[in-house]
């Protein structure tokens, strides 16, 4: 692992930095839940980030985790600074990030894995400075948008990617 790598755990599970040669594995999972919804997965467009995690995660400043079961990778979840429009005056032109690709395998959904990792994520971001963080998703993954609205993400219409009809804000208190 890499010097700042990191190690976390929820129940059994192993929640850790990205390497390299969890490429595959890590595409799988994504590809895997997303055909489950009916979504495609699009290596040359909206998925592309996990393809390059180097360059889209690890040289802007982001972070890409893998979440492992018995050292299966079963899940992920990432972010990387970007910069956005704030809806809020004092933000405006300030850097936000966004938060990306947070897909856990099937068997393990329900058990507050996703809550989990969103909060880690939330902490995460807040801890390195940024106090805006933005979310796209789709409709179709109901579960997702459940969580983002229960806490405390709120609608906005600005969604950049295709695959995706829902965009989601949330300003961190300082």
């Amino acid at each position: 692992m890499n010097s700042r790598s990191r190690i976390d755990r929820y129940q059994n599970y192993i929640i850790r930095d990205w390497q390299s040669d969890d490429r595959i594995a890590a595409a799988e999972v994504i590809k895997n839940a997303l055909a489950e919804y009916g979504l495609g997965w699009e290596p040359d467009g909206a998925d592309r980030d996990v393809i390059d995690v180097e360059k889209y995660y690890l040289d802007r400043g982001g972070e890409f985790w893998v979440i492992e079961d018995n050292g299966i990778i079963i899940g992920t979840s990432a972010y990387y600074p970007c910069l956005f429009q704030s809806s809020e005056p004092e933000n405006l032109g300030e850097q936000a990030v966004e938060i990306r690709k947070m897909y856990l395998h099937s068997k393990v959904r329900g058990q507050g894995l996703g809550k989990y990792l969103l909060c880690k994520l939330e902490r995460t971001i807040f801890d390195r400075g940024y106090r805006e963080i933005r979310i796209e998703t789709a409709s179709v993954l109901t579960a997702a948008v459940k969580l983002y609205e229960s806490n405390g993400y709120v609608p906005v219409t600005d969604v950049e990617t295709s695959r995706c009809d829902r965009a989601y804000v949330k300003f961190i208190d300082k």
